[in-house]
């Protein structure tokens, strides 16, 4: 960012807004994941992840914001919520839940809470830090720079640091962290500037089948009946709440925004790195 002459905002109230959301946006639903991944396997965390926009869309409608719920963005959620339920296997609590059983069950809340944690970050980055004049890369900079600080000081005490880990263990965090993470952030806000936030969300349709695909094939993983089924189902539920899929009927039109608007919410519309 420095060597392409990027700038870091002077304001102390937007470095504090800025901190809250790179705690709800990064620091968190990242811990949440790491821990998730120990537990269940990588397609099964791709699936639940696929949730993401409909804790997006809860929130933003309890939130003080200027979308209005619809009947789309009503029926949405709930459909996806049925599809994680289904996901999750709830009929298997009726029987004897195993130890393995368990572990799955607390993987999988595991990621629903870092969902949950997008949901609740991306309406606030909306309302606090949105409108800023930066290109793709700063806002990418000044989400990551904040979250990593906790990070700096906690893992130290709390998280265990490995004293000597290997050169694989090495090249996968780095592969992460500079694709999966920082290039991918850069991705995704030039897709918000240059095509819009709902065309940018659609992402989350990917993640599912990417994770799917490559756990099966590269990893040897396994899915039972219900857990590609429940996916279906949350990306139905997300495809509503989003207005890329329409139920038939009349609807009450959405009043449209103001350029002000528009310019104001466009660079942090939704969650990136999802």
């Amino acid at each position: 960012m420095y060597l392409r002459g990027g700038r870091l905002p002077t304001s102390p109230r937007l470095w504090g807004h800025l901190f809250v959301a790179a705690l709800l946006l990064d620091t968190t639903p990242f811990t949440l994941f790491g821990y998730a991944g120990r537990l269940i396997p990588s397609a099964l965390m791709g699936i639940v992840n696929a949730s993401t926009p409909l804790f997006g869309v809860v929130f933003s409608m309890l939130l003080p914001s200027d979308e209005r719920p619809d009947r789309d963005r009503v029926l949405g959620p709930a459909i996806g919520f049925v599809g994680v339920l289904t996901v999750f296997g709830v009929w298997n609590s009726l029987g004897t839940v195993s130890v393995d059983d368990r572990d799955a069950l607390l993987g999988m809340l595991l990621v629903v809470g870092a969902n949950v944690c997008y949901g609740i970050g991306t309406p606030y980055l909306r309302r606090f830090v949105a409108g800023t004049s930066h290109g793709a890369l700063e806002p990418s900079a000044l989400q990551l720079l904040p979250a990593s600080i906790p990070l700096l000081l906690l893992v130290p005490w709390f998280g265990g640091v490995p004293s000597d880990p290997s050169w694989r263990v090495v090249a996968a965090i780095s592969t992460l962290g500079v694709l999966g993470t920082g290039f991918a952030y850069v991705l995704q806000y030039a897709i918000v500037r240059a095509a819009g936030a709902t065309v940018a969300t659609t992402v989350t349709y990917v993640v599912p089948v990417v994770a799917i695909t490559a756990g099966i094939v590269l990893l040897g993983q396994t899915l039972t009946w219900n857990q590609p089924l429940g996916a279906l189902v949350i990306i139905l539920g997300a495809a509503l709440c989003q207005g890329v899929l329409r139920m038939r009927g009349p609807r009450t039109r959405r009043a449209a925004p103001h350029s002000s608007s528009t310019a104001r919410t466009g660079p942090t519309d939704s969650p990136p790195g999802t």
